[in-house]
């Protein structure tokens, strides 16, 4: 459970700003802001990091069509790189690294090995924070 949290934590960045303080009675001022008031703003900052999934699709879509060894008729969201788009594992690479490039931001190699179908590279884009 602790190594699940600290992966987490790894990938999750939350922009902290200042804030007028309001005062809650039950703690005599001593930090200024009630606890709900921090679990919403941390909430809200979380919340807006993750991109809509229909827009990863679209662009993981788009950013597989326009790899040069790939028939653009092929692609679908369900399309295996290997079985149904006739890569092997060098242009599966090119593929995730293309992603990264699009998303802006980089696929640890463990992740990247286990990438090989569209499906999978929308699910892991959508699911992550830093993906811009």
């Amino acid at each position: 459970m602790a190594a699940r949290g600290g992966a987490l934590l790894k990938y999750l960045r939350v922009n902290v700003k200042a804030s007028p303080t309001t005062r809650n009675p039950n703690n005599n001022g001593l930090f200024g802001l009630s606890f709900n008031t921090i679990c919403r703003r941390f909430s809200e900052e979380v919340r807006g990091t993750f991109l809509d999934k229909s827009e990863v699709s679209d662009r993981v879509v788009n950013v597989v069509k326009n790899f040069q060894k790939v028939d653009p008729s092929k692609v679908t969201p369900d399309a295996h790189f290997q079985n149904d788009l006739g890569l092997d594992s060098l242009d599966t690479v090119e593929i995730v690294m293309a992603l990264e490039e699009e998303f802006q931001f980089e696929i640890p190699d463990n992740e990247a090995d286990k990438i090989s179908t569209v499906s999978l590279a929308i699910d892991f884009i959508a699911s992550h924070p830093q993906a811009k």
